[in-house]
């Protein structure tokens, strides 16, 4: 049994298939779909996914890709909406901060990231962090705010790895793993302690390699990644899922109310 920790369900990539996408998914084997929102034009679909789709389970935040299209009062509604539905949402997300982008307004984002991460702190709640070019400035901010939470897609280095292990972090490993030349996120795959990994495939996005990089990755391949970071690292499949399956459980602990949907 595996957990996708990170799958954008609600994105009009499955608007023609989704209730096939995620029999799909629970056919293969993966029991819970975590689904972050990215503003708040999406936390009502995000929250008609977890209510309506068995294993899906709602994180809600606001995006660093879509601050520009945020006003402050959007703030206001996720923390009514995290009050009003605290029994289900199992983490602030997706937040973070990206600055691959160039030019994209920084100041905002961290204005965004930082509000949120005090709702993180006031409800007790994990994050799943976007840490696109922006690794040490992430961990820069959840240092300071004492939060735990998972660090999605990571692909920092090793000493930026232990760095956010120390903190209490799990990190995100998907479909990029799965390119026989990205030798970073692969070596990090292999040396990290398993205990601090867990699996996501950021469906639609980051397809892996048998799909190609303009593929539509979907919450079923998770069996296929978890398969490649077994060969990584010369480990049974079956302790790859149990092991990144209770990584999940332990960072994201709310995704126990949902564990009569697992098998």
């Amino acid at each position: 049994m595996l957990i996708d920790t990170h799958c954008h369900l609600d994105a009009p990539e499955f608007d023609a298939d989704r209730a096939e996408i995620a029999e799909a998914a629970r056919q293969a084997g993966v029991g819970m779909i975590v689904v972050p929102a990215v503003a708040r034009s999406n936390f009502a679909a995000v929250q008609e996914l977890a209510a309506h789709y068995p294993g899906c389970a709602m994180a809600l935040g606001i995006h660093p890709l879509f601050v520009d299209q945020s006003v402050p009062a959007d703030l206001e509604v996720l923390a009514r909406e995290i009050e009003q539905h605290r029994a289900d949402v199992v983490a602030i997300g997706e937040i973070g901060l990206d600055f691959f982008i160039e030019h994209y307004d920084r100041e905002r984002q961290e204005y965004y990231f930082t509000e949120q991460l005090k709702l993180a702190r006031e409800y007790d709640l994990p994050v799943l962090v976007h840490v696109r070019r922006s690794v040490d400035q992430v961990l820069k901010y959840v240092r300071r705010f004492k939060v735990r939470g998972i660090a999605h897609a990571f692909n920092g280095s090793l000493q930026q790895a232990e760095a956010f292990i120390k903190l209490g972090f799990k990190l995100g490993f998907g479909g990029a793993m799965t390119y026989e030349r990205a030798l970073k996120i692969r070596h990090l795959a292999k040396v990290l302690p398993l205990e601090a990994i867990v699996l996501e495939t950021d469906a639609p996005d980051i397809p892996p390699a048998w799909l190609g990089h303009h593929g539509r990755n979907r919450p079923d391949q998770l069996v296929s990644i978890a398969r490649v970071l077994a060969e990584i690292r010369t480990e049974d499949v079956v302790s790859i899922a149990r092991m990144t399956t209770e990584n999940a459980l332990d960072i994201l602990p709310g995704l126990k109310t949902y564990t009569h949907h697992l098998k």
